[in-house]
């Protein structure tokens, strides 16, 4: 059984191959630019060029490709993208218009002169990454499942606050189902209001496996507890510090105790320290980070979280990780399977052998510590 793991990043998308035949440490991986970044390369190129540009494709993350394009206009150059590329930079096409990108149809897309780049956005290229696997002989044929893992803020309705919608949703999923894995679907599940999972699923319809989407930062908390440390625990406190965003999960014996997410890049360590330390106590509030310009925060469990005196106060994974770099809270930096780049993958198979029961024994015997280690008591069930 082999098992295509994808999380979509702003810096990078890690890509991760599982065969149930080996040790989790001998799979082939590959740590690549992401699908924005090349679309943000792609167009600071035409920008140098001084050409025109055309996306099409569908809903993709957005970042650096959005500041390419604003970069593109303000070169005095002309951006032109059809409606589902357009959702990229923001839900409400009159704001993408009032950016300066010009809104048109398929039709009057295929009019535009032949001088016009065409640049086709999407967060999966299936073909991309095949290639790359052929390349050294591995063959993508014959998978068993396909995980992606994408940052999704939702379509919020239009003049309410995306960052409130998108902590809505994850409190509403905290509530249907208290654990980690409740952020991963099986395709045909996927909410309609994540218009980025779904066009990713669209993205992924040519290969023939079953498709599971999840939520990026999700993924990793949830790769972090197979770190041995972390599994060690009763209790745990877990940060991811993305590249764009910061989610940390308060996590015990009756799974999610908690929730906050920010963005990183309005958090230093001394911030960081302070937001985590409260969280853990208890005394953050939803209403608090959201005016702090983050998304909320919100805490289920009663008793507060102690950071223990004799080892690691908090876990810390993702990209920005290295700003806990000498924190008074003794941060972890998790690596489960001595791997911290593919933490998002490992929890997408975490999360696979709940949502598709028929694989879960293969994929638990691979990803289970060993017997001196424990179980965690938030392991997928």
């Amino acid at each position: 059984m082999r098992i295509l793991c994808v999380d979509v990043g702003t810096g990078t998308q890690d890509i991760f191959l599982y065969d149930a035949r080996l040790d989790v440490e001998n799979g082939f991986k590959l740590i690549v630019p992401s699908p924005t970044m090349i679309v943000h390369r792609r167009i600071k190129a035409a920008t140098r060029r001084g050409e025109a540009i055309l996306l099409t494709g569908v809903t993709m993350g957005g970042g650096p490709s959005h500041w390419a394009a604003e970069d593109h206009l303000r070169a005095g150059l002309r951006v032109y993208a059809t409606p589902d590329a357009a959702r990229s930079f923001n839900d409400d096409l009159d704001e993408v218009q009032a950016m300066g990108i010009q809104v048109i149809g398929e039709d009057e897309a295929g009019s535009l002169p032949a001088s016009v780049l065409r640049i086709e956005l999407k967060d999966f290229d299936f073909q991309a990454i095949a290639r790359a696997f052929e390349g050294f002989g591995v063959s993508l044929n014959n998978l068993a499942l396909l995980a992606i893992a994408v940052f999704d803020h939702g379509a919020a309705p239009p003049g309410y606050s995306d960052r409130k919608f998108r902590f809505e949703y994850l409190h509403r999923r905290v509530q249907e189902a208290n654990r980690l894995s409740a952020f991963a679907y099986q395709a045909e599940h996927v909410p309609d209001i994540m218009t980025r999972m779904q066009a990713v699923a669209r993205s992924a319809g040519v290969v023939d496996a079953p498709l599971m989407l999840m939520d990026t930062a999700p993924a990793a908390v949830l790769g972090a507890t197979l770190d041995p440390r972390v599994q060690a625990r009763r209790r745990a406190l877990i940060a991811n510090i993305g590249n764009f965003h910061t989610l940390a999960f308060r996590l015990g014996p009756e799974g999610i105790e908690g929730v906050f997410e920010h963005h990183t890049g309005l958090l230093d360590r001394p911030k960081m320290e302070s937001l985590l330390t409260d969280f853990a106590d208890g005394r953050l509030t939803n209403e608090f980070v959201f005016n702090d310009k983050g998304h909320g925060a919100l805490v289920y469990a009663p008793t507060p979280y102690r950071f223990p005196a004799d080892d690691f106060g908090v876990a810390v994974v993702g990209p920005r990780r290295g700003m806990m770099q000498g924190s008074r809270l003794r941060p972890y930096f998790a690596a489960p399977f001595g791997d911290m780049m593919l933490v998002g993958c490992f929890g997408m198979l975490a999360a696979a052998a709940d949502l598709f029961p028929d694989m879960g024994e293969a994929i638990r015997t691979s990803l289970a510590p060993s017997p001196e280690e424990g179980t965690p008591p938030w392991e997928v069930a």
